[in-house]
Protein backbone atom coordinates (compact mmCIF):
# COMPACT_ATOMS: atom_id res chain seq x y z
CA UNK A 1 0.00 0.00 0.00
CA UNK A 2 1.52 3.07 -1.06
CA UNK A 3 -1.59 5.30 0.08
CA UNK A 4 -1.19 7.82 -3.06
CA UNK A 5 -4.50 8.43 -4.90
CA UNK A 6 -5.61 7.91 -8.26
CA UNK A 7 -7.40 10.00 -10.64
CA UNK A 8 -10.10 7.40 -9.98
CA UNK A 9 -9.76 7.34 -6.41
CA UNK A 10 -9.79 11.32 -5.57
CA UNK A 11 -12.76 12.87 -4.57
CA UNK A 12 -13.48 15.90 -6.97
CA UNK A 13 -15.55 18.61 -5.08
CA UNK A 14 -18.14 20.08 -7.15
CA UNK A 15 -19.85 23.32 -5.75
CA UNK A 16 -22.33 25.00 -8.01
CA UNK A 17 -23.76 28.73 -8.08
CA UNK A 18 -26.55 30.22 -10.04
CA UNK A 19 -28.35 28.45 -12.19
CA UNK A 20 -26.13 25.58 -13.45
CA UNK A 21 -27.39 22.81 -16.20
CA UNK A 22 -28.45 19.59 -14.95
CA UNK A 23 -25.96 17.24 -15.20
CA UNK A 24 -22.81 19.61 -15.38
CA UNK A 25 -21.83 18.58 -11.96
CA UNK A 26 -20.91 15.19 -13.34
CA UNK A 27 -19.39 16.37 -16.49
CA UNK A 28 -16.94 18.50 -14.59
CA UNK A 29 -15.97 15.86 -12.12
CA UNK A 30 -15.52 13.71 -14.93
CA UNK A 31 -13.27 15.88 -17.20
CA UNK A 32 -11.04 16.46 -14.21
CA UNK A 33 -10.36 12.94 -12.86
CA UNK A 34 -9.51 12.55 -16.71
CA UNK A 35 -7.38 15.46 -16.50
CA UNK A 36 -5.63 13.98 -12.99
CA UNK A 37 -5.45 10.52 -15.04
CA UNK A 38 -1.07 11.13 -15.68
CA UNK A 39 -0.42 12.96 -12.62
CA UNK A 40 2.06 10.64 -10.91
CA UNK A 41 2.10 12.22 -7.66
CA UNK A 42 -0.49 12.27 -5.02
CA UNK A 43 -3.40 14.76 -5.90
CA UNK A 44 -4.28 15.68 -2.43
CA UNK A 45 -7.73 17.25 -3.21
CA UNK A 46 -9.52 18.85 -5.66
CA UNK A 47 -12.28 21.09 -6.05
CA UNK A 48 -14.48 22.61 -8.91
CA UNK A 49 -16.64 25.67 -9.00
CA UNK A 50 -19.29 26.34 -11.86
CA UNK A 51 -20.43 29.71 -11.57
CA UNK A 52 -23.60 30.39 -14.20
CA UNK A 53 -24.17 34.52 -14.32
CA UNK A 54 -28.09 35.13 -14.69
CA UNK A 55 -27.26 38.65 -16.82
CA UNK A 56 -27.92 37.76 -20.38
CA UNK A 57 -26.05 41.00 -21.55
CA UNK A 58 -22.43 38.26 -20.61
CA UNK A 59 -21.02 37.38 -23.74
CA UNK A 60 -19.74 33.96 -21.62
CA UNK A 61 -21.96 33.52 -18.38
CA UNK A 62 -20.67 30.17 -17.84
CA UNK A 63 -17.12 30.13 -15.21
CA UNK A 64 -15.63 27.07 -14.82
CA UNK A 65 -12.79 27.12 -11.85
CA UNK A 66 -10.66 24.11 -10.69
CA UNK A 67 -7.99 23.79 -8.01
CA UNK A 68 -6.17 20.92 -7.60
CA UNK A 69 -3.65 19.90 -4.56
CA UNK A 70 -0.76 17.68 -6.16
CA UNK A 71 1.05 16.45 -3.53
CA UNK A 72 1.21 19.89 -1.55
CA UNK A 73 1.29 22.29 -4.91
CA UNK A 74 -1.64 23.89 -6.28
CA UNK A 75 -2.29 24.14 -9.33
CA UNK A 76 -5.56 26.36 -10.65
CA UNK A 77 -7.24 26.88 -14.06
CA UNK A 78 -9.75 29.28 -14.43
CA UNK A 79 -11.90 29.77 -17.93
CA UNK A 80 -15.27 31.19 -18.93
CA UNK A 81 -17.29 30.26 -22.42
CA UNK A 82 -21.19 30.81 -23.67
CA UNK A 83 -22.34 27.59 -22.57
CA UNK A 84 -21.45 25.36 -18.70
CA UNK A 85 -20.26 22.43 -20.92
CA UNK A 86 -18.30 24.34 -23.01
CA UNK A 87 -16.49 25.91 -20.24
CA UNK A 88 -15.73 22.40 -18.77
CA UNK A 89 -14.17 21.52 -21.68
CA UNK A 90 -12.02 24.29 -21.78
CA UNK A 91 -11.28 23.86 -18.06
CA UNK A 92 -10.35 20.50 -18.73
CA UNK A 93 -7.63 21.51 -21.33
CA UNK A 94 -6.35 24.13 -19.56
CA UNK A 95 -5.83 22.56 -16.20
CA UNK A 96 -4.21 19.64 -18.19
CA UNK A 97 -1.77 22.06 -19.95
CA UNK A 98 -1.00 23.38 -16.36
CA UNK A 99 -0.67 20.04 -14.79
CA UNK A 100 1.68 18.94 -17.82
CA UNK A 101 4.29 22.04 -17.19
CA UNK A 102 4.24 21.61 -13.18
CA UNK A 103 5.34 18.20 -13.81
CA UNK A 104 7.97 18.83 -16.60
CA UNK A 105 9.90 21.84 -14.58
CA UNK A 106 9.06 20.18 -11.14
CA UNK A 107 9.15 21.63 -7.61
CA UNK A 108 12.43 22.98 -8.34
CA UNK A 109 12.31 25.73 -10.85
CA UNK A 110 13.16 24.94 -14.56
CA UNK A 111 15.78 22.73 -15.79
CA UNK A 112 18.39 23.79 -18.07
CA UNK A 113 15.69 22.55 -21.66
CA UNK A 114 12.70 23.93 -20.00
CA UNK A 115 12.60 27.59 -20.75
CA UNK A 116 9.63 27.35 -22.83
CA UNK A 117 7.44 30.14 -23.18
CA UNK A 118 4.40 29.58 -20.76
CA UNK A 119 2.05 31.90 -22.81
CA UNK A 120 -1.26 30.41 -24.13
CA UNK A 121 -3.13 32.23 -25.91
CA UNK A 122 -5.73 30.49 -26.98
CA UNK A 123 -6.71 29.97 -22.59
CA UNK A 124 -6.19 33.53 -22.12
CA UNK A 125 -9.37 34.30 -24.63
CA UNK A 126 -11.22 32.12 -22.52
CA UNK A 127 -10.78 34.05 -18.83
CA UNK A 128 -13.61 35.37 -17.56
CA UNK A 129 -14.78 38.80 -17.97
CA UNK A 130 -14.23 41.32 -14.83
CA UNK A 131 -18.01 42.94 -13.83
CA UNK A 132 -17.72 46.66 -14.38
CA UNK A 133 -19.08 48.73 -11.48
CA UNK A 134 -19.13 52.55 -11.18
CA UNK A 135 -15.56 53.86 -9.51
CA UNK A 136 -17.66 55.51 -7.11
CA UNK A 137 -19.11 52.12 -6.07
CA UNK A 138 -15.74 49.88 -5.91
CA UNK A 139 -14.33 48.92 -2.47
CA UNK A 140 -11.69 47.21 -1.41
CA UNK A 141 -12.95 43.85 -0.33
CA UNK A 142 -10.38 41.70 -0.07
CA UNK A 143 -6.75 41.75 1.64
CA UNK A 144 -4.40 39.34 1.12
CA UNK A 145 -0.61 38.55 2.16
CA UNK A 146 1.87 37.26 0.38
CA UNK A 147 4.56 35.35 2.40
CA UNK A 148 8.06 36.00 3.81
CA UNK A 149 9.94 32.90 1.93
CA UNK A 150 11.29 34.24 -0.62
CA UNK A 151 11.83 33.41 -4.28
CA UNK A 152 13.58 33.52 -7.62
CA UNK A 153 11.85 35.15 -10.64
CA UNK A 154 11.73 31.41 -12.64
CA UNK A 155 10.19 30.11 -10.00
CA UNK A 156 7.48 33.30 -9.54
CA UNK A 157 6.70 32.47 -13.24
CA UNK A 158 5.80 29.02 -12.64
CA UNK A 159 3.57 29.70 -9.63
CA UNK A 160 2.29 32.39 -11.59
CA UNK A 161 1.26 29.83 -14.47
CA UNK A 162 0.17 26.99 -11.87
CA UNK A 163 -1.66 28.96 -10.23
CA UNK A 164 -3.19 30.76 -13.70
CA UNK A 165 -3.42 34.25 -12.22
CA UNK A 166 -2.49 37.89 -14.08
CA UNK A 167 0.26 38.48 -11.67
CA UNK A 168 2.42 37.14 -8.91
CA UNK A 169 3.74 38.72 -6.26
CA UNK A 170 7.38 37.58 -4.33
CA UNK A 171 10.20 38.75 -2.50
CA UNK A 172 13.20 38.37 -5.24
CA UNK A 173 15.74 35.96 -3.34
CA UNK A 174 18.52 37.58 -5.04
CA UNK A 175 17.67 40.62 -4.13
CA UNK A 176 15.64 40.82 -0.90
CA UNK A 177 13.47 43.14 -2.83
CA UNK A 178 9.52 42.73 -3.33
CA UNK A 179 8.80 42.10 -6.85
CA UNK A 180 6.03 40.92 -9.41
CA UNK A 181 5.68 39.01 -12.60
CA UNK A 182 3.25 39.64 -14.78
CA UNK A 183 2.05 38.55 -18.31
CA UNK A 184 2.36 41.07 -20.96
CA UNK A 185 -0.75 40.71 -23.61
CA UNK A 186 1.24 42.82 -25.97
CA UNK A 187 4.46 40.59 -26.41
CA UNK A 188 3.22 37.37 -24.96
CA UNK A 189 6.16 37.75 -22.73
CA UNK A 190 6.39 37.48 -19.21
CA UNK A 191 8.02 40.55 -17.35
CA UNK A 192 9.53 41.46 -13.84
CA UNK A 193 9.15 44.65 -12.24
CA UNK A 194 10.96 45.20 -8.78
CA UNK A 195 11.10 48.14 -6.47
CA UNK A 196 15.00 47.34 -6.82
CA UNK A 197 17.95 46.43 -9.24
CA UNK A 198 17.64 42.84 -10.52
CA UNK A 199 19.79 40.83 -12.68
CA UNK A 200 18.62 40.77 -16.58
CA UNK A 201 19.49 37.67 -18.15
CA UNK A 202 20.63 38.33 -22.26
CA UNK A 203 17.84 39.17 -24.61
CA UNK A 204 16.18 35.98 -25.98
CA UNK A 205 17.13 33.52 -23.69
CA UNK A 206 15.26 34.37 -20.83
CA UNK A 207 11.77 33.37 -19.42
CA UNK A 208 11.17 37.01 -18.67
CA UNK A 209 12.16 40.67 -19.31
CA UNK A 210 12.29 42.81 -16.99
CA UNK A 211 10.34 46.28 -16.84
CA UNK A 212 12.56 49.90 -17.00
CA UNK A 213 9.57 51.92 -15.68
CA UNK A 214 9.97 52.84 -12.03
CA UNK A 215 7.45 51.46 -9.42
CA UNK A 216 5.52 54.05 -8.23
CA UNK A 217 5.80 55.33 -4.47
CA UNK A 218 2.38 56.22 -3.46
CA UNK A 219 -0.29 55.59 -0.58
CA UNK A 220 -3.52 52.97 -1.04
CA UNK A 221 -5.96 55.51 -2.19
CA UNK A 222 -3.53 56.93 -4.78
CA UNK A 223 -2.85 53.32 -5.49
CA UNK A 224 -7.05 53.55 -6.46
CA UNK A 225 -6.69 56.37 -9.00
CA UNK A 226 -3.99 55.05 -10.68
CA UNK A 227 -5.81 51.68 -11.19
CA UNK A 228 -8.75 53.89 -12.23
CA UNK A 229 -7.01 56.65 -14.40
CA UNK A 230 -4.92 53.67 -16.46
CA UNK A 231 -7.14 50.95 -16.78
CA UNK A 232 -4.78 48.16 -16.07
CA UNK A 233 -5.76 45.31 -14.91
CA UNK A 234 -3.48 45.78 -11.67
CA UNK A 235 -0.83 48.68 -10.40
CA UNK A 236 2.76 46.82 -8.19
CA UNK A 237 3.28 50.11 -5.81
CA UNK A 238 5.81 50.68 -3.42
CA UNK A 239 3.54 51.77 -0.70
CA UNK A 240 4.47 54.92 1.71
CA UNK A 241 3.13 53.52 4.61
CA UNK A 242 4.93 50.21 5.17
CA UNK A 243 8.12 50.85 2.71
CA UNK A 244 7.15 47.50 0.80
CA UNK A 245 5.48 46.20 -2.40
CA UNK A 246 1.74 45.47 -2.88
CA UNK A 247 -0.38 44.96 -5.52
CA UNK A 248 -3.75 46.54 -6.06
CA UNK A 249 -5.86 45.00 -8.42
CA UNK A 250 -9.28 44.98 -10.30
CA UNK A 251 -11.73 41.82 -8.74
CA UNK A 252 -13.91 39.85 -11.27
CA UNK A 253 -17.18 41.14 -9.09
CA UNK A 254 -15.94 44.99 -10.01
CA UNK A 255 -14.42 45.14 -6.47
CA UNK A 256 -10.78 45.46 -5.50
CA UNK A 257 -8.27 43.26 -3.76
CA UNK A 258 -5.48 44.48 -2.13
CA UNK A 259 -2.31 41.80 -1.54
CA UNK A 260 0.53 43.16 1.13
CA UNK A 261 3.76 41.34 2.58
CA UNK A 262 2.82 39.63 5.64
CA UNK A 263 3.72 40.94 8.65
Amino acid sequence: MTGLKTSQAVDVQVRSRGQVPRGADAYAREKVLAALDHVSEPVLTAQVKLTQQVSGSAARPAAARAVVDVNGRLVRAHVAASTMFEAVDLLRERLTARLARVRRHGPRGLSGTGREAWWDSAGHDHRPHRHHLPAEERRIVRYKAFGQARQTPEDAVIDLEAMDYDFWVFTDLASGYDSVVYRDATTGRHRLASLGPVAQEPEGEGLFSVSTVPVPRSTVPEAVQRLNLTGLPFVFFDDTATGRGSVLYHRYDGHYGLIAPAR
